[in-house]
């Protein structure tokens, strides 16, 4: 499961991606320095690892990871091969979600693109021309499907009809997300078409070191613009993002983000952000030899949970044995959770909830 990061050139894509994943993007002041994409394998904050590598004290811990793509900027008449267009077009559809980046911030060294910083102008710019691809591969799909519902067809016909709705949402240039599918089979046809517009979507407000802790006008405007998108809209300073993780001790990052009225690095704050926009959530194991965070998608039963480790233990499912996460910290050991009746053999069936605590049982 990957995120794209995107956005206009030159509004810190990739300072925010070195901050993410202290790989050295190339980083400059023009557009398209980034042409392959970079991928950065991220850890996920997670204080509740910190506290069960302190209860268990185990010989290591491993953290749940998410992966974040650099994606170079994107320019008006990127749909119809503008710029790099058509390959960057083909980097965000191979993602399952996108971080929008835009520029909130005046600064007259850093070049913009447009000439001015207007951020409800850029976003608008990226929209319409994802829609705009997506319009593209909705019309071709339309072509094919027509002929077969013509032929009285019923899955041709309820597909040209979802379609049509699809069409008619891009040409008032809203993205397809916004589309609300009516049965579980247009969920289904809606996923199939893989169009850019229907991934989850995380606003980044890239502000200045002023409004690293308040936002400013722009985060504001940009908030009141995605309000009916059911997005996330977040800011920080992804400059100042930059200068915290090149700091070489713990005590001068706390200091720094102290003077900046932070408790966090906004970076950290943005992985779990993506990480939820991606539907993932988490699981643990907690023994002398690790305690490790493991990522499943949220709904997923205990023996998917289970797959995710080694996919014998799936196959070979029994029970699974779970302590939330909650009951854990309270008692301290696993001992004193079984105590305490706290400790839940589950089946098949079970819902894995964030945060638990499992052991699995299977037999191959």
């Amino acid at each position: 499961m990957k995120a794209g990061i995107v956005g206009l050139p030159n509004v810190g894509k990739s300072t925010l991606f070195n901050c993410l994943s202290n790989a050295k993007a190339q980083s400059a002041n023009f557009p398209f320095c980034t042409i392959e994409p970079n991928i950065g394998v991220v850890n996920v904050p997670d204080p509740r690892l910190e506290k069960l590598e302190e209860l268990v004290n185990p010989e290591r811990v491993q953290p749940a990871t998410v992966d974040i793509v650099d994606i170079a900027g994107l320019v008006k008449g990127a749909s119809k091969g503008e710029g790099l267009g058509n390959q960057f077009l083909g980097n965000i559809r191979e993602c399952n979600a996108i971080i929008h980046v835009l520029r909130c911030f005046d600064n007259d060294n850093i070049i913009h693109v447009d000439g001015n910083v207007n951020p409800i102008r850029d976003k608008e710019t990226i929209d319409i021309e994802l829609q705009l691809k997506d319009l593209e591969t909705v019309e071709k799909r339309l072509e094919k499907v027509r002929r077969a519902a013509k032929t009285g067809n019923k899955e041709a016909q309820a597909e040209e009809a979802l379609l049509d709705r699809i069409r008619e949402t891009l040409l008032q240039a809203k993205s397809a997300r916004t589309v609300i599918p009516q049965n579980a089979d247009e969920v289904e046809l809606l996923e199939s078409f893989q169009l850019i517009t229907t991934k989850p979507v995380l606003y980044v407000c890239n502000v200045d070191e002023g409004a690293a802790a308040t936002g400013n006008a722009y985060v504001e405007q940009v908030r009141e613009l995605v309000k009916d998108e059911n997005a996330e809209v977040m800011f920080l300073a992804v400059g100042t993002e930059a200068d915290i993780t090149e700091l070489e001790t713990y005590e001068e990052r706390q200091m720094f983000l102290e003077d900046l009225g932070l408790k966090e690095p906004g970076s950290s704050a943005l992985i779990r952000a993506a990480y939820k926009l991606l539907n993932l959530q988490t699981y643990f194991t907690a023994g002398v030899k690790e305690v490790r965070a493991w990522t499943i998608n949220i709904g997923d039963t205990g023996p998917q949970a289970a797959g995710v480790i080694h996919t014998d233990f799936e196959k070979g499912f029994i029970r699974a044995e779970v302590i939330a996460y909650e009951d854990y910290v309270t008692y301290g050991t696993e001992a004193k959770v079984k105590e305490a009746g706290k400790l839940k053999v589950e089946g098949k069936e079970y819902i894995v909830k964030d945060g638990d605590v499992m052991h699995f049982r299977f037999n191959v």
